[in-house]
Parts: C-alpha cells; sequence; structure tokens
C-alpha cells in the first residue's frame, strides 16, 4: 500500500521513466490498484499486485483477470509472500494463474521458504509450492510466466542480509529443474526467474550476474526513484 498519494505516485512513475529511458532494460511497474490508469507507461510495463481467482460475481473488493486485461494491464504479481501470509494457499493461487493466463495476462509467480533447516526440507518445500501453483498449467503458457524467488528470511533486510550469489544459483537450478519435470518441454528451461529480498544498489548486480537470474524484484528501493533507478543502470551493464 505505498506511495499513499496518487501524486506521489505520479511523481515516482516520472523520475523511474526519465532515469531508464534510454536503457535497454524491461521493466514492469505494479503500483496499487487505484494508481493503475493514471500511469502513463510508455515503455514501461504495467501489472497489478494481485487478481482475484474468479471471474465473474459478487465477490466484493476483488478485481477479475478480464477487468484488468480490458484496462491494458500486462501483467500480475500472484502468490507473493504477503498474500500468501493472509492466508492463500498454493490451490488459490493455481486458481488465480488459470484464471489470468485465460484472460491473457502475463503471471509473475511468487515463491520462497520462510526459513531454512540443516535436512534440506526447504527444498522440497520450494518444490512443492512450484508444482502446485502450477497445476494442470499448460506447457503453451510458458511463454508468459516469470518465476520470482522471494526467501521471506531476506525480505525488508540490509543489503549485506540478501542472499549469496552463489546460493541464488543454486535456487534457480533447482527451479529450472522442477519446471522442465512439471512440463516436459525445453522452453521451461527459458521461463525467466527473478530475485527479491533486500536487493539493493550495492549487490543488484552481483545478484543478476552470480545468482544468473533474469531480473529482480524490488519493493521497497522502488519507493526511492533515484536508487532504483541506479539499480536499473547497474543490471543494464551486466
Amino acid at each position: 500500500m505505498n506511495p499513499e498519494s496518487l501524486r506521489e505516485a505520479v511523481r515516482i512513475f516520472s523520475k523511474i521513466k526519465k532515469s531508464s529511458s534510454r536503457l535497454d532494460t524491461e521493466i514492469i511497474i505494479c503500483p496499487p490498484a487505484i494508481y493503475l490508469n493514471n500511469l502513463t507507461s510508455g515503455r514501461i510495463k504495467i501489472g497489478a499486485q494481485d487478481v482475484s481467482a474468479e471471474t465473474k460475481g459478487a465477490h466484493t473488493g476483488e478485481i477479475s483477470a478480464e477487468m484488468l486485461a480490458k484496462n491494458n494491464i500486462k501483467y500480475v504479481i500472484v502468490g507473493h509472500s504477503e498474500r500468501r501470509s493472509m492466508g492463500e494457499t498454493d490451490e488459490i493461487i493455481n486458481k488465480k494463474i488459470e484464471t489470468a493466463l485465460f484472460y491473457g495476462l502475463k503471471i509473475i509467480l511468487c515463491v520462497g521458504e520462510s526459513k531454512r533447516d540443516e535436512h534440506g526440507e526447504y527444498l522440497n518445500y520450494l518444490k512443492s509450492q512450484l508444482k502446485n501453483s502450477l497445476k494442470r498449467i499448460n506447457r503453451k503458457y510458458l511463454k508468459n510466466i516469470l518465476i520470482a524467488y522471494e526467501p521471506l528470511f531476506t525480505i525488508g533486510r540490509k543489503d549485506f542480509e540478501a542472499m549469496s550469489p552463489h546460493d541464488i544459483h543454486q535456487i534457480v537450478i533447482l527451479i529450472r529443474k522442477n519446471l522442465l519435470d512439471h512440463f516436459s518441454d525445453p522452453l521451461a528451461a527459458k521461463v525467466p526467474i527473478l530475485y527479491g529480498g533486500s536487493v539493493s544498489v550495492e549487490n543488484a548486480a552481483l545478484i543478476v550476474e552470480g545468482g544468473e537470474v533474469n531480473g529482480l524484484l524490488i519493493g521497497r528501493q522502488s519507493l526511492n526513484p533515484e536508487q532504483f533507478g541506479e539499480i536499473i543502470r547497474r543490471v543494464a551493464r551486466v
């Protein structure tokens, strides 16, 4: 629920547009739903932070995938850790993905463990999240899916508390293997994988290069257009 006013949202968005206008980097901004139609995108793509699992009906407060698509919204985040913490299950997330894909939206599916254990159970947890969230999704939709890995124990911390590029790369390998196993299609190896969790100017390029991710899911730093712009510039040089 940031920023708190349309005026501030427009200010941040305008500065991001200006600072990234000459960079060959794909940028997707997912603001609060109330601002979606107030941000003129240009080359920046606009996405929603959430979508309803239902197509229509008496679901007060919900926004359907069809509504987003008809308002020229291209992307939607599904399964963000904050939504999961409010009770969203893999089954609900799977239904949201099915519905959103049907209406032509591109999915940013968030997965991530809350803690790690010495026995490696967190790896099974990640596998389960991916499998259940993508259950029954046809391989033809692979081109419309991005995976965002967000380990909960690193979110909102100092940049030095982000995962190391080496550890991120290990998870990227795991995710790619599971996508290949799940879809049995070589195109699964090309699904973009993002990382989110204490990303900063100082570590962004290292994470992208060393972690071998295709991009970043940025929260807190996206509200600071100067910092966000510098992150984009550094990543563009990788």
